[in-house]
């Protein structure tokens, strides 16, 4: 029983299918492939994009799928060279002749092979000559919308880490390293880590302060975050800094991996006209942040 996407974000729609997927294993006595990509076919197929930002690092979709309880897991190098197969191609070399496919099951935007031929009246048509099943799933709504990776992207660029995180069905995790600040919190009895993305790629949420859970040294802690140009500060609006103040802790943590859950956003980022004025708020959104990670 097969399954094929790039699953970014390891979302609900992408977990409905998964589900679907080890129904059928069990009816037919089966076992679950996940076949995946690395890198992301758009990375490949437009070698300009410049934009794309990715919910999932490989190593954390690695975890989500692993964590979702199927057989096998193939990640294949998506290169140049396989961006160029046809779905035919890519149905007799692959689904037939290595994984000996005997149920696909799709999701209800599937679209694969050079020039994304390979929809789903498409690939019936395959299935019908080498002699495998396949279904298709329809689209995971909640509430009035459809799930999607893009509807997650647009969510968490416009800040609205509740809705992102429903769609998600777990919180959205940013992993980095601590790197040297300014030390500027500190002064005003909010020190912060500085952190630095672990991954280019990664899509991180769009200016603002959020209410996070912070992982590191083995501990979890909460804290509120500052995604943005820290406008009290600087004049330069393309200087963006992640910052995290973790509460009630005062460990030097520099060079050490961390791992944010975004929980909730507190407010957008704003300017105030010092720094007596900027703790004032801090102090309140460290209230709210509370209020949130409850």
């Amino acid at each position: 029983m097969v399954t094929i996407g790039t699953f970014d974000g390891v979302h609900l729609g992408h977990q409905k299918v998964i589900s679907q997927l080890k129904n059928f294993a069990s009816q037919h006595d089966g076992e679950t492939v996940i076949f995946t990509f690395h890198t992301h076919p758009r990375l490949v197929t437009s070698p300009g994009e410049t934009n794309l930002r990715l919910l999932t690092t490989l190593d954390e979709k690695i975890a989500l799928l692993e964590k979702s309880g199927i057989d096998h897991l193939i990640i294949y190098p998506f290169n140049r060279e396989f961006s160029q197969l046809t779905y035919t191609e890519f149905v007799e070399k692959i689904l037939v002749n290595k994984l000996k496919t005997h149920c696909l099951v799709i999701g209800y935007d599937h679209k694969f092979g050079k020039n994304r031929e390979g929809g789903f009246e498409y690939l019936q048509q395959c299935a019908e000559k080498h002699q495998f099943l396949i279904e298709r799933l329809d689209a995971l709504a909640v509430g009035e919308e459809s799930v999607s990776s893009t509807k997650i992207r647009d969510a968490l660029q416009a800040g609205e880490i509740e809705k992102a995180n429903l769609f998600l069905g777990y919180p959205f995790t940013l992993n980095g390293t601590v790197v040297q600040g300014k030390q500027l919190g500190r002064t005003m009895g909010f020190p912060t880590a500085n952190i630095e993305a672990s991954d280019k790629n990664k899509i991180i949420p769009g200016y603002g302060v959020y209410a996070v859970k912070v992982s590191v040294n083995g501990g979890k802690y909460n804290g509120m975050l500052n995604i943005g140009t820290r406008p009290t500060f600087n004049n330069n609006a393309d200087n963006r800094s992640i910052e995290v103040n973790i509460f009630d802790f005062d460990n030097n943590i520099y060079g050490k991996l961390v791992t944010l859950e975004f929980l909730g956003k507190i407010r957008d980022e704003q300017k105030f006209a010092g720094i007596s004025e900027l703790a004032q708020q801090l102090a309140r959104d460290r209230q709210t942040a509370l209020q949130i990670l409850k």
